[in-house]
């Protein structure tokens, strides 16, 4: 039972969006826009909150939301590029005559992949409790399965800050491919690493995972939603490609010693096609 309700005569309900990167989005079905803990809760009528449903047991419940991309918070780009993507979603209930965040919690669930249609967005997610759904191990392999820069426990180890780089587009040849005379780093350097644009038009979009580094030259596997020009700033993160050479060459911690210490991969475990032969060895 909940410990707190919402005052039914003033009940309105209210959303809050996470995502991974970027600021987050409020919103609420009341006329006007409510002001809870320093956040503007837009009374935008561009979205509809189409419901969510829950059972008395563990299964997760669903959370879904339409509305028109670009006049309820959310812009077509936004949506588009997956910003949205994997973003946590918050629904709570309260009293519009004196408002308070969370005040009757109603779902908190993670968004899945946000759709466009025309000029309308779909996004669908689950409550948290589907983590319990999950399944949990560890999968052992040559490749490390840490993420890179990460600061979890026992994470990578290696330093975000250093290996961040700033520039700008010198060319453009499409959407996924560009250059920049600045970078005169060794081929690969950025290769399965990240680049986000912080000017326009891509600014605030998601980073995208780089697919080849060479010469300047940057190639990503997705295009950006916008075509970049010439001039655009970006942030770009160097990449690894999770292999114990890296750990052993590129990436110094201390700048005396290897990453070795903090890989995660087991390129000595036998693989099946090796185990599995017969007759060899003997």
């Amino acid at each position: 039972m909940k410990s707190v309700v919402a005052d039914y005569r003033y009940r309105t309900q209210c959303l809050r969006i996470v995502p991974v990167t970027g600021s987050p989005i409020y919103l609420t079905d009341h006329p006007r826009d409510l002001v809870m803990s320093g956040h503007t809760y837009l009374s935008t009528a561009g979205y509809q909150f189409t419901g969510q449903s829950a059972t008395a047991g563990f299964s997760p419940a669903s959370v879904d939301i339409e509305g028109i991309a670009g006049a309820s918070g959310l812009s077509r780009a936004a949506v588009g590029s997956g910003l949205f993507d994997g973003a946590r979603c918050y629904v709570f209930a309260t009293s519009w005559a004196a408002p308070v965040e969370d005040q009757e919690p109603v779902v908190a669930g993670i968004f899945g992949k946000a759709t466009l249609l025309d000029h309308r967005f779909q996004i669908g997610g689950v409550s948290l409790i589907d983590a319990l759904n999950q399944s949990v191990g560890q999968t052992y392999g040559a490749q490390c399965p840490k993420l890179f820069c990460g600061t979890e426990y026992a994470g990578c180890g290696v330093s975000l800050a250093a290996n961040t780089v700033t520039g700008t587009l010198t060319s453009v040849t499409s959407a996924s491919v560009f250059t920049s005379a600045a970078r005169t780093e060794a081929d690969d350097t950025f290769g399965a690493g990240t680049i986000q644009f912080t000017s326009e038009p891509n600014a605030g979009l998601k980073g995208l995972e780089i697919k080849s580094f060479a010469g300047g030259v940057i190639t990503t596997f997705e295009p950006f939603y916008y075509l970049p020009v010439a001039g655009n700033a970006y942030s770009m993160v160097r990449g690894c490609r999770k292999r114990l050479a890296d750990c052993q060459v590129r990436w110094n911690g201390s700048g005396i010693v290897s990453n070795v210490a903090n890989f995660g991969g087991f390129p000595w475990i036998p693989t099946g096609s090796t185990y599995a032969q017969v007759g060899q060895g003997g």
